[in-house]
């Protein structure tokens, strides 16, 4: 496998977001369920107090997946945690241990 990278998302990849999103949502069979808009991605993750952040998963120029996550605090435990809300690579991509 070429060399990855794992880069954080910019707003020029609010199209691509959707797109990984709507496959999720394909495999899950729940496309009709998708709200997402590029402009609610824009509005939601980068907008300046936006506390959700997203990473790109690339091999060379292709991007072959994507994670989004926010940070969030147990009150039991004391501690800061990262919630992973989605991790998701392309079909044609899994199985090589991205």
């Amino acid at each position: 496998m070429n060399h990855l990278t794992i880069r954080q998302a910019v707003a020029e990849d609010t199209a691509l977001i959707l797109h990984f999103i709507r496959e999720l949502a394909i495999y899950e069979k729940a496309e009709h369920e998708v709200l997402a808009t590029e402009e609610t991605i824009k509005q939601s993750i980068f907008s300046e107090n936006s506390h959700v952040n997203a990473l790109i998963c690339m091999q060379g120029e292709q991007a072959l997946g994507m994670a989004i996550y926010f940070y969030n605090y147990s009150t039991w435990l004391a501690k800061s945690g990262l919630y992973l809300e989605d991790l998701y690579v392309s079909p044609e991509h899994r199985g090589k241990g991205l």
